[in-house]
């Protein structure tokens, strides 16, 4: 939960903002200049309120009358800036990796690879901050404070330069971060988001790769078949292919097979405590 109450003034303009939620994502909206990049700010620590107080899950981060005011290091914010603000000598992967390094080793909630797959970055990686267009910079910035393992996010327009279709894949990675670690849950895998292979494959940005062999194809007249997957270990998998595909790929019952699922597709839901 998060608690903010504070003023502050910036020559003539007078910033005097109150607000609270407990429920895991808080969007600011308002027009140029109404203070949401100083509001941003203030909660990370970068600036000092005249007056007021803030705090995170009832630990106050601010407290003016308290003389309490938790340095930027200390807070565990995720913060992404709208001009990215990647380090220019380093490459895409070492700015990622150096967000890595701010993460406890207790708390890596997302992997280097799911993150570098949902923000399709992964052909970026031995590349320079000067050789990245806007939205390209965006998302590393992005992957860079998810991969922090932050206590919050804040972020100041990041997905502004992002095209709808690479939106639409970031929002549930940022949604899922807001999501308390440890919980059991659910991961249901849609029959239609699944590819199937005969090798692992390399060179893919799918980086999630379930190994098994195939229980029963089900087939009719129609031009799609069912595929039952036995995973290793446990489990088991369904996925629809056509029939032609199944053909081509030469499968059949007892197989090696491995399916490709990309990790935006995963919809994890939390298990009821009466489950």
């Amino acid at each position: 939960m998060i608690c903010v109450d504070v003023a502050l003034a910036l020559g003539s303009f007078h910033l005097d903002v109150a607000f609270e939620n407990d429920e895991g994502i808080t969007a600011l909206f308002g027009r140029s200049g109404a203070g949401k990049s100083t509001t941003i700010n203030l909660i990370a620590g970068l600036a000092r309120p005249d007056r007021g107080r803030i705090a995170l899950d009832g630990t106050a981060l601010v407290d003016t009358e308290r003389g309490i005011f938790v340095p930027p290091y200390r807070r565990h914010v995720g913060l992404v800036f709208q001009d990215a603000q990647l380090f220019p000598h380093l490459t895409v992967r070492q700015n990622l990796l150096f967000g890595r390094w701010f993460a406890s080793p207790k708390n890596h909630s997302a992997s280097f690879a799911s993150v570098v797959e949902t923000l399709g970055i992964s052909h970026l990686l031995q590349r320079k901050p000067n050789a990245l267009s806007g939205g390209e910079k965006q998302r590393v910035a992005l992957g860079r404070a998810l991969l922090s393992a932050p206590k919050f996010l804040l972020m100041d327009e990041p997905l502004a330069s992002l095209d709808m279709e690479r939106k639409l894949e970031i929002l549930p990675l940022i949604e899922r971060r807001a999501r308390p670690i440890g919980p059991e849950a659910r991961v249901v895998v849609k029959a239609t988001d699944i590819t199937l292979a005969k090798a692992r494959s390399e060179g893919l940005s799918v980086q999630t790769t379930l190994a098994g062999k195939i229980a029963e194809i089900e087939m009719d007249d129609g031009p799609i078949a069912g595929v039952s997957i036995a995973l290793d270990g446990h489990g088991q998998l369904f996925a629809l292919a056509t029939r032609k595909a199944i053909d081509a790929l030469g499968l059949g019952k007892g197989d090696r097979v491995f399916a490709l699922v990309k990790a935006v597709a995963l919809d994890e839901r939390t298990v009821p405590e009466s489950s």
